[in-house]
Order: C-alpha cells, then structure tokens, then sequence
C-alpha cells in the first residue's frame, strides 16, 4: 500500500483538528455546548473500523472528570455491560455520564439494539443515582443525540 503526501497531510490536519477539539473538551471542561462535543467524538471515533462504546463522565456541574472507551465491537455491534458503565461511573465519583458509540458504516441512525441498551443502561445508572444525559451516535455522515430526539 502506498500513501501520498495528500493523505500524510489530511492525516496530519485532522490529528492537529482532533488535538483542538480535545484541548477544548480537557479534565475539568464544562459540557455546555453540545456542537463541541459532538465534533470532538466525530473526530474521535467517526473513522473507526469497528465499533467503540465510550463515555464523558461528569461532575454535578457537568465539567468533565473522566473520559474512556470501555467496551470495543465489531464492524456491526459492540457488547455493552450497563454494570460496567455503573461501576466506572461510581469508581470515578460521576454525577452524570454522556455515552457515545460509532456506527462504522457511517450512517450515525440509532438501531433498535442501540434504544434498548440506552434504556438498560439509564435504569442501571438511575439506580446508584447517576444521571445519563445523552447518548451520541457517530458516524461520518454525522452525529444523532438521544436527548435531542427526546429518547432520555
């Protein structure tokens, strides 16, 4: 395989894109504008093979106290174990969680299955009273937020 200079400097540009988007989004960052964050995980994860299933883990003020990819899929879907996400959540003292997941065929529409985890995982995080304010799909066609749908 080769690669041209071209594609060097695209990888380089969107390196130095994902570097200001993380600098904007660092430990401590208050989430108030839902645009950044969503340009950051498309940075993040958009172009990713296989799925990815992460989290922003929030303080009552929603700055950012930790970030993490906890579970890792296939090119079609990802094992999400909302005892897990309770337990990082509690482990790092999270008042509230954004979760997000990458569709890789880019089409960033929530599946069924991606609802159903949603609900689980908003259960399992109402009952150690951790709130989940959102769950973003990425795909490189774009970003779809449950809480903008009214689905949280």
């Amino acid at each position: 395989m080769v690669i041209t200079t071209r594609e060097l400097m695209e990888r380089d540009i969107l390196r130095q894109a994902e570097e200001i988007l993380r600098s904007r989004l660092s430990t401590g960052t208050v989430l108030n504008q839902p645009e950044t964050t969503r340009k950051y995980l498309q940075m993040k994860i958009a172009d990713k093979p296989s799925e990815e299933f992460g989290g922003l883990f929030l303080d009552n003020r929603h700055r950012i106290i930790h970030e993490e990819t906890m579970f890792y899929g296939t090119i079609d879907g990802a094992n999400v174990y909302p005892r897990v996400v309770a337990q990082k959540a509690l482990r790092v003292n999270a008042a509230a969680l954004i979760v997000y997941h990458n569709h890789p065929s880019g089409t960033p529409e929530p599946s069924h299955a991606d609802r159903a985890v949603t609900k689980r995982l908003k259960d399992a995080l109402d009952l150690v009273d951790v709130r989940l304010l959102d769950h973003i799909v990425v795909g490189y066609e774009g970003t779809v937020s449950f809480a903008e749908r009214g689905w949280i």
